[in-house]
């Protein structure tokens, strides 16, 4: 720049202002081959990681999960428990024994006893504990297959994260190359007289802001790639390759459709009905805790002076403090039975409620996404084209055509921003659903 202002003579050769045409018309070369379309699908590279191979990962290595697993392996194995017999007691008796030799022939009572005593609960105090047993593993089973689900929706919106981190870098550097190319063909026109200084001050401070751009979004997708390791389980400074963005492809169900399936197979809703009728039979237990457990025993004496012999035993409990015993689980296990329902309800509000707004987004997303592609970013760029030529005849400031060139950045990067989300949107749903929801 500074050999171009000190050469006045420079500036007045013919040779000179032919480049600087030639120069400019390049320039405009560079914008109609350069910013071709940016959502056009892309044949993927060969160390893709795909989206389905994440989730897998995810699903294989995700400690949380595990823990899921493993707590449905615990409830199972308290299904046998629940609804098995109390252990039996063995009792043994040393009677009529005199101190301090406590001989087996002190006298003539000497006696020795070995019995044993055996309680049967009330019937269906047994079976009730079995119920809620199997039922609360059921819950558990069905626990861990929501948190499968949501481990792959969680899975999938930091992938579509770093995704479209990748591609608004690339958007964000090719603008900062043009805007580069800008700052030549000012510094230039300025040289010649035929531009001003703050067309090229301009220039520096765009490029100076588009590098800043660079640098945030780089560090967000560093972050974004650490979280993304933290869920496939791997090492959160591991690099992450480049990944998909698909556009969306086909047409959403209608909102009832979608609901009807959620609430016929979403595992958050079946865990809790399980834990409702794990409540029931919880409360019918309850109910049969005033009816006395029966214990049954039998004994054997022997004697070396008397004859040998048998007892038979019997006992019940009596429920004489059922006021402050009995009746107070009885009201318990009623709560929690209402607790379960409530919460089942509120549940299945909030699943329908989700649904229609993350339905709504993803529609939303789409939709936009599709104005910005067929309308609005080709209507920006052939407006930057348009400018750049009324720039070269001096019928556009040097302002308006950088900032007509930085909508364009805008509303690629925005374009690439709603295809993530609606993918996000589209996980959200399949979570809830238990399945693709793309026609």
């Amino acid at each position: 720049m500074n050999n171009l202002v000190r050469s006045p003579e420079r500036r007045s050769q013919p040779g000179f202002r032919r480049n600087l045409r030639c120069g400019i018309g390049g320039l405009a070369a560079a914008l109609v081959c350069g910013l071709t379309p940016w959502l056009t699908a892309q044949t993927p590279h060969s160390d893709t990681l795909r989206l389905a191979d994440a989730i897998q990962v995810a699903i294989q290595a995700n400690p949380m999960l595990q823990a899921a697993r493993e707590g449905v392996v615990a409830a199972e194995e308290r299904i046998g428990p629940a609804g098995a017999l109390p252990d039996p007691q063995i009792s043994g008796q040393l009677m009529n024994r005199a101190p301090p030799s406590f001989s087996f022939t002190s006298n003539l009572m000497t006696q020795n006893q070995l019995g044993v005593m055996q309680t049967i609960p009330f019937p269906g105090k047994q079976g009730a504990a079995r119920n809620a047993a199997e039922h609360n593993a059921a819950a558990a089973s069905a626990d861990a297959d929501e948190q499968t689900r949501m481990l792959a929706s969680e899975v999938r919106m930091h992938y579509f994260d770093v995704a479209y981190a990748d591609r608004a870098l690339d958007v964000m550097r090719q603008t900062r190359g043009l805007l580069r190319e800008f700052l030549d063909v000012s510094t230039t026109m300025y040289a010649v007289g035929s531009a001003v200084q703050q067309d090229v001050l301009r220039a520096q401070i765009e490029v100076g802001r588009m590098a800043e751009e660079i640098t945030r979004m780089t560090q967000d997708r560093l972050a974004m790639a650490a979280r993304l390791d933290a869920l496939l389980g791997r090492d959160a400074t591991a690099a992450v390759p480049p990944l998909e963005l698909p556009e969306p492809a086909g047409e959403l169900p209608a909102p009832d459709s979608l609901v009807a399936r959620a609430l016929k197979g979403r595992p958050a809703l079946r865990a809790g009905a399980e834990r409702v009728a794990a409540a029931e039979a919880s409360l019918s237990g309850a109910r049969r805790e005033l009816f006395p457990d029966l214990q049954l025993g039998w004994a054997y004496n022997w004697s070396f002076s008397l004859k040998n012999s048998q007892n038979f035993m019997f006992a019940v409990n009596l429920p004489i403090f059922a006021p402050w015993r009995q009746l107070p689980m009885r009201r318990e296990a009623a709560a929690m039975r209402d607790m379960s329902r409530a919460e089942l309800l509120n549940l299945r509000n909030e699943t329908v409620a989700k649904i229609i707004e993350t339905r709504a987004r993803a529609e939303q997303d789409r939709n936009l996404a599709r104005l910005y592609q067929t309308s609005i970013v080709p209507q920006a760029r052939t407006a930057v084209q348009a400018s750049l030529a009324s720039y070269r005849v001096g019928r556009l400031s040097f302002m308006e055509l950088i900032d007509n060139q930085m909508t364009v950045n805008r509303y690629e990067t925005e374009t690439y921003r709603l295809v993530a989300d609606y993918q996000q949107a589209l996980g959200e749903l399949e979570a809830l659903v238990g399945g693709p929801v793309e026609d």
